[in-house]
């Protein structure tokens, strides 16, 4: 998904953002060009977070430093562990126990710093109180379920931290249900923003349920043009797709693959493009997507 006006817009603010406690107004200048010619050089077909990647190398090489999400990645990893045990039993209690883990998992999708500047701890467990009330889209998960049914492998594309939490008791639900899926779990290679490693799937124990695989890259997204071949070569002979959040739909729309997407809209222009309200969810195959046009209109 080709990236639009307004998050170009959004992008460079964020940079000015992040550069605001610097007193180098020269260094400050100079790398706000750059982040400019990275956008002007890129690509018709350039996502937001592939962009998003190269103007965060550009930042370390302008000021030395990475930005530094750990302390914020483990505070809301060990915040929806906290939940963890509550939701489970929620969830099993629930007369429909696969769309109340999936509403869940998609709940979780609001921890994002990509798309965000700020995650509002009230918000995020407001949202978490009534997830279990929550629909998924039915058409969407009649599909799903049919599929799970008889399919083999699922490759679940993680997202963001203490998301991967609920990612964590959605997968188990499905290895509940169809024990016969082989479940892979695929997350960032290198760390971005807040979104979700390795070393988060180790702390909120994924690794010890399902396989776990780095995807080799610090794009905030599932580029399939640059992820390692391990990755690569799950996604495309997977039966299923799970991705979730803004950032792999936005690298993975329209590659043809077998992709279910669930997410929430967290900022104006996702807003807009499903005509939904802020933080509204989304549950939708790729074969349902609609050509997506520059003004963000669609048939979701």
């Amino acid at each position: 998904m080709r990236i639009s006006a307004a998050c170009i817009r959004c992008m460079v603010d964020r940079q000015e953002e992040n550069i605001s406690r610097f007193e180098d107004e020269h260094k400050k200048s100079a790398y706000l060009k750059e982040v400019l010619r990275i956008i002007g050089d890129s690509e018709e077909d350039a996502t937001a977070p592939l962009l998003t990647a190269k103007v965060m190398r550009a930042y370390q090489e302008y000021f030395g430093e990475s930005l530094d999400y750990r302390e914020i990645k483990h505070s809301f990893n060990q915040k929806m562990l906290a939940f963890e045990d509550a939701i489970r039993k929620e969830i099993h209690a629930n007369q429909h126990p696969l769309q109340c883990a999936l509403s869940f998992a998609r709940t979780g999708n609001y921890i994002d710093y990509g798309a965000m500047r700020d995650v509002e701890t009230s918000v995020l467990e407001t949202l978490v109180r009534e997830a279990g009330q929550k629909k998924v889209e039915e058409e969407t998960l009649k599909r799903f379920t049919k599929e799970l049914e008889t399919a083999k492998s699922l490759v679940y594309v993680a997202d963001n931290c203490g998301e991967i939490v609920l990612d964590k008791l959605l997968i188990e639900l499905i290895l509940e249900l169809y024990p016969q899926i082989q479940v892979t779990a695929v997350v960032r290679g290198n760390p971005v923003l807040n979104d979700a490693t390795m070393e988060d799937a180790v702390e909120v124990g994924l690794d010890r349920i399902v396989p776990v695989v780095g995807n080799g890259t610090d794009i905030a997204g599932t580029s399939l043009a640059h992820i390692n071949q391990e990755s690569l070569e799950l996604i495309q002979h997977a039966d299923m797709i799970l991705a979730k959040g803004q950032g792999n739909f936005e690298t993975l729309h329209g590659c043809g693959l077998n992709i279910y997407y669930l997410f929430l809209c967290k900022c104006d222009w996702f807003v807009r493009r499903f005509q939904m309200e802020k933080n509204g969810g989304v549950f939708v195959h790729e074969s349902r997507l609609g050509t997506i046009d520059p003004l963000g209109q669609s048939d979701v």
